[in-house]
């Protein structure tokens, strides 16, 4: 029998193995193993992670050497990213992920269980569309011990509350979960109360440092889950619309683990850190702490790079920020027009919680304190004109920040607000003006969840066309230039594109992101296999690569060491 005896206790302890799939570059950390992990081997589990990042060139032979050897009760897969979400390149990797699946159900007759955020925003098309045997929405840390024990007892994963369970041919059924506040909000499924297990240096569990080494940046979360309702995000959906704060002692003691192991730049995983900013300001009260009372922490080169909303941020929050070793914040106001943002960014009552005063203010007193700006656009949005788009590009340039970025369409997700509201639009029948896809070849139409006959088939068609092939979905407002005339959904929105790359002046551009059109350039913010990054990677560059973007020209020749 499993139980909660720590995992010392067993002499021949079931083994789980877990498998990171993405194949990547630059390589980002696999911190939802590491989650899974620390929860596996506290319910007595031996847990083994096959790690595909690091060695993509050779992964169909890691795969075959390790199951060759090795016979777990179950697999753990975590799909992080469907797609790039970005609107020029629309690039999807679930035709790697499915040969990666493949793989390994040669070599092992173990059920596969799927997780992981992108695999969230449609697990159940997924589930199909792989093959694998369950899944999991959201948070997995207890729903996959709970699994795991089911399966080493030979008892029945039937019994496994928010499981999702493949009866084969489109048949996905999800386990109702105990309580619906725990189907919505997820909080009880989150470890909250421990700090998660970090290593460096194993070869059986994810390698930190040589993350951090390959990538430049290490990551931490401090609570999971958003209580907002932004119209184009799938974070309340997939991960729960309610906030699990961790507690601040098990998130710095992580942090303390990791910053010792030698991973210095520490990126938070929140949605955003500054929502709920009284838990946000109590991590980072712990933090100081700790430095003013020990000299010799290794919390004194921890350098913190976080994601935030405009608003909440007072000059407390940004001493503190200061204080405890914040390098850099990427702060996303989206727009700043509020004829554009009313109904957009949004809390869970549907009310606006920030306007452009508030931006200017975060970017003042982060230049006070010493710490550097990213600030971020999503152009495109229902209502967005060139005039509204011009606004915002003028009201961004104006603010005192180290990098402005800029994105040109929306990807639409099936349980996004977005997504639905295109899908209620269409109606299975009608083209809504603004949906695009780069491989569209005819008009794109969307069903509501009670027009499909199941969730697969819902899910399915915000990423596959009719025929089964790669279709992602995107929108651009119609309003736009192009608008009128871009009647086929595979017409690409390079107009308004263009008008970007006008309106930033050339003494401006150093500073400054914006899309491209597809094709990597030096100019090119995608991450995925990112010239610019492999290329800070390669040169020994630590922290969020967007701090240096404004040196990307002298980096991309070699001329600026790190």
């Amino acid at each position: 029998m499993i139980d909660s005896i720590p995992g010392e206790a067993y002499v021949n302890r079931p083994l789980v193995t877990l498998v990171n799939p993405n194949l990547v570059h630059p390589p980002i950390t696999p911190y939802a193993l590491d989650i899974l992990t620390t929860s596996l081997e506290a319910a007595g589990f031996e847990v083994d992670v096959v790690d595909l990042t690091l060695v993509r060139d050779r992964w169909r032979h890691t795969v075959a050497t390790y199951f060759g050897e090795h016979r777990p009760v179950l697999v753990g897969m975590t799909f992080r990213n469907t797609d790039t979400i970005y609107p020029q390149e629309q690039r999807v990797f679930l035709d790697s992920h499915r040969d990666i699946v493949r793989e390994v159900q040669r070599w092992t007759t173990a059920p596969i269980v799927g997780g992981g955020v992108g695999f969230s925003s449609m697990p159940f098309a997924l589930v199909d569309w792989f093959g694998i045997d369950y899944g999991v929405k959201g948070p997995g840390e207890m729903t996959l011990v709970e699994l795991a024990t089911m399966l080493a007892n030979d008892d029945s994963p039937a019994k496994v509350p928010g499981l999702i369970i493949n009866l084969g041919r489109g048949d996905v059924r999800q386990i109702p979960h105990r309580t619906q506040l725990t189907a919505d909000g997820r909080v009880d499924l989150v470890n909250r109360s421990t700090p998660y297990l970090r290593r460096s240096g194993r070869p059986d569990k994810v390698d930190n440092l040589a993350y951090y080494e390959r990538g430049g940046l290490g990551n931490i979360l401090t609570k999971n889950g958003c209580t907002y309702a932004c119209a184009h995000c799938v974070e309340p959906d997939a991960k729960g619309n309610r906030f699990a704060r961790r507690a601040e002692a098990a998130v710095v003691d992580e942090m303390e683990l990791l910053t010792a192991q030698g991973v210095h730049d520490l990126h938070t995983t929140d949605s955003e850190f500054n929502l709920n900013i009284a838990h946000s300001k109590a991590v980072l009260r712990e933090i100081v702490r700790r430095k003013r009372t020990d000299r010799s922490s290794p919390l004194h080169d921890l350098r913190l790079w976080i994601y935030v909303q405009p608003a909440p941020f007072d000059e407390e929050y940004a001493a503190l920020l200061a204080e405890a070793g914040c390098a850099g914040i990427n702060v996303a106001p989206d727009h700043v027009r509020d004829d554009v943002l009313n109904g957009w960014k949004v809390t869970g009552r549907g009310t606006r919680f920030y306007g452009y005063a508030d931006v200017q203010r975060l970017c003042d007193l982060a230049t006070q304190y010493g710490m550097l700006t990213m600030v971020e656009a999503l152009l495109g949005m229902p209502g967005e004109t060139a005039e509204t788009m011009h606004d915002c590009v003028d009201g961004l340039l104006a603010l005192d920040a180290t990098v402005v970025g800029f994105t040109l369409g929306l990807r639409a997700f099936p349980y996004s607000p977005l997504g639905r509201d295109l899908a209620a639009r269409s109606g299975g029948t009608r083209a809504v003006p603004g949906l695009q896809s780069n491989t569209a070849t005819a008009p794109i139409l969307l069903s509501t969840l009670e027009q499909c006959h199941s969730r697969v088939e819902y899910e399915r068609q915000f990423m596959f066309d009719p025929m089964g092939g790669f279709r992602p979905v995107y929108y651009f407002s119609p309003a736009l230039p192009e608008g009128a005339r871009n009647t086929r959904s595979g017409d690409r929105w390079l107009t308004s594109l263009e008008l970007l790359w006008e309106w930033v002046p050339l003494h401006d551009r150093p500073r400054v992101m914006l899309p491209t059109a597809p094709g990597l350039t030096p100019e090119d913010n995608n991450y995925a296999d990112n010239p610019f990054l492999l290329r800070l990677t390669e040169l020994g560059y630590k922290g969020a690569f967007w701090s240096h973007w404004p040196l990307r020209a002298e980096i991309m020749g070699g001329t600026v060491p790190a």
